[in-house]
């Protein structure tokens, strides 16, 4: 048993987020009739895996919540503040998978702990990848992945004095980017 955790341990390969080819963003409504973007301006993301399907990958997605921005300096600083996530005693929204489940053509169920506001909620979000590909001027390998789902910010204790009418509970979270193999 031994040997055989030591074997996958060597093939395991790391994959890093290309910040240039990479976007960490969500999406509320605003008074049920319109929605509006953001995204983390500052965020590492890694990707483990030992199968070249990435069945077995384990994501570790960690955002700065000073980074938010939403095109609205106003807009930011209160998401920033203690109503929303209160990014002085909560610095960080983090993401650690923990499984992900083939479903066919390339795309995949992927499970993991979600930590915003002080609060770690299991969510299961969808994802696809394309790739891998050799990068024809450095010949190192690269994968684009794209993972998207629905969290409720109300789980998390986010924006709890702020009305659904006024702010929809569901938030819309969309992660893609390119990965290059270490």
């Amino acid at each position: 048993m031994t040997a055989l955790m030591l074997s996958a341990a060597t093939y395991a390969q790391t994959w890093t987020v290309d910040k240039n080819h990479a976007k960490l963003g969500f999406t509320v409504t605003h008074m049920m009739v319109s929605d509006v973007d953001g995204m983390f301006k500052t965020f590492d993301a890694t990707l483990t895996s030992t199968k070249s399907d990435f069945s077995d990958a384990v994501f570790s997605v960690t955002a700065q919540t000073n980074s938010i921005f939403t095109d609205n300096e106003r807009r930011d600083t209160h998401l920033k503040s203690a109503d929303f996530f209160d990014a002085d005693k909560n610095p960080t929204v983090t993401f650690v998978s923990k499984s992900m489940k083939p479903m066919g053509n390339n795309t995949f169920k992927v499970t993991g702990d979600l930590t915003m506001h002080g609060v770690t909620k299991t969510v299961a979000l969808d994802g696809s990848f394309k790739g891998p590909v050799a990068n024809p001027k450095s010949g190192k390998n690269y994968a684009g992945f794209k993972v998207t789902g629905v969290v409720k910010r109300s789980d998390f204790k986010i924006g709890e004095k702020m009305p659904t009418t006024a702010l929809s509970d569901e938030v819309t979270i969309t992660a893609n980017g390119e990965f290059q193999q270490s």
